[in-house]
């Protein structure tokens, strides 16, 4: 699926870039305080009458509101709890006083989550996390004329009111390919898993392969078990190939890497995609030394789990990035939405980008997050970055 695991989810900025994100994760947590309510005056002869209990959201005429989506119960939870308290760690990091954040659990119904944050004044949406999700919810925030910000990365998920900030497989896979034939690889080869995640994979293969010059001279596709990936590998084993495209997950990559070994491929560059960089202990397994993937640059991401850790007392999921950078997101566009109006989307086609936790973003071309990503390589001693991210666009 194009979602994959949810555990796992790439020059000079312009003006518009977001406020600045090194003083952001230095500030200390700022809290909104709200006044309390006069008491009732009290008329000789007349009791003194309880105001109603109010219901929903309070009544809030200096803000907007704006509704974070993630499954905060159901298997996902603590994912999506995660991407929860990074989101309010934004809020307070930047001391934002102009937004409302209110999160809604999708993991009892995306919809249903939908149409109450639309009945509770919500203009605008971040997240779903899964891409069935933000289907589910397109069709009551296009009426509404609310925009969708989602954490998915399927690219069908993107379209008219809807932008996707999730991590993009075929950015990584563009990436660490134009990397890989810039090192005199040409012949590509593809191990390929089943279902939509994969066939995303391997069409990005061949497109990339061919843009940069080169050419994908076997693919496999194969099922997750080992008899499957050695029966894949050996038929691969009939062309001669420079690097090989495991799109999968690390676990996976090192089942196949002996296997690759094996098969006549002693000096083939094992190739991965940006699922690797939520599985920090591949660079403990030397079947694996020398790979390379291509992911955001995790030196701000270290900085936020100091910050993460600090407030709530555990690690944050890899995905907790995508709701703070959202936030921030959101922070910066504030400034010029209007209060009582529509939030102004055409803001999100800036094309000097923004930047985040995981580095400079733009949706200049489209709905779908642009990433300057960097070129990782795995390592016994701890991996590397062999290819820098830009800094901008």
């Amino acid at each position: 699926m194009a979602d994959g695991d949810p555990r796992r989810q790439s020059g000079i900025l312009s003006r518009r870039r977001l406020c600045g994100l090194g003083l952001a994760l230095l500030l200390g947590a700022c809290s909104t305080v709200v006044p309390r309510s006069a008491p009732p005056p009290v008329t000789a002869g007349k009791p003194v009458e309880k105001p109603a209990p109010q219901t929903g959201l309070p009544d809030d005429k200096e803000r907007h509101r704006v509704a974070l989506l993630v499954p905060l119960s159901g298997p996902n939870a603590a994912v999506g709890q995660s991407i929860a308290d990074a989101a309010a760690l934004a809020l307070a990091d930047t001391g934002s006083r102009q937004l409302r954040i209110t999160n809604y659990d999708t993991a009892q119904g995306a919809e249903a989550a939908a149409r109450k944050a639309l009945a509770e004044g919500n203009g605008l949406f971040l997240g779903p996390l899964l891409s069935d999700d933000v289907r589910a919810i397109v069709a009551p925030a296009g009426a509404a004329g609310v925009p969708i910000i989602s954490f998915s990365n399927d690219p069908a998920a993107a379209g008219d009111g809807v932008w996707l900030l999730g991590f993009s497989p075929a950015q990584s896979i563009d990436r660490v390919v134009r990397y890989a034939k810039s090192r005199g690889m040409t012949r590509f080869a593809g191990l390929i898993p089943p279902g939509l995640y994969g066939r995303n994979a391997s069409n990005m293969l061949i497109r990339a392969a061919e843009a940069a010059g080169g050419t994908v001279v076997a693919m496999q596709s194969y099922q997750r078990t080992p008899a499957s990936i050695a029966a894949a590998i050996g038929k691969m084993s009939k062309e001669k190939y420079d690097a090989v495209l495991i799109a999968d997950s690390g676990r996976i990559a090192i089942t196949a890497a002996p296997a690759i070994r094996r098969s006549g491929g002693a000096g083939v560059r094992i190739l991965g995609t940006e699922l690797w960089n939520a599985e920090p202990g591949l660079n403990n397994s030397p079947v694996l030394a020398g790979a390379w993937f291509a992911s955001v640059d995790d030196s701000m991401f270290a900085q936020f789990t100091t910050r993460y850790r600090a407030r709530y007392g555990r690690t944050p999921y890899r995905l907790a990035s995508l709701g703070y950078d959202a936030v921030l997101l959101t922070v910066r566009i504030a400034k010029d939405w209007k209060l009582g109006r529509r939030f102004p989307a055409d803001a999100l086609a800036d094309e000097g980008g923004f930047a985040g936790v995981d580095g400079a973003f733009r949706f200049a071309h489209g709905h779908i997050a642009e990433r300057a990503l960097a070129v990782h390589q795995l390592a016994p001693k701890g991996g590397t970055i062999v290819s820098p991210a830009p800094k901008g666009f």
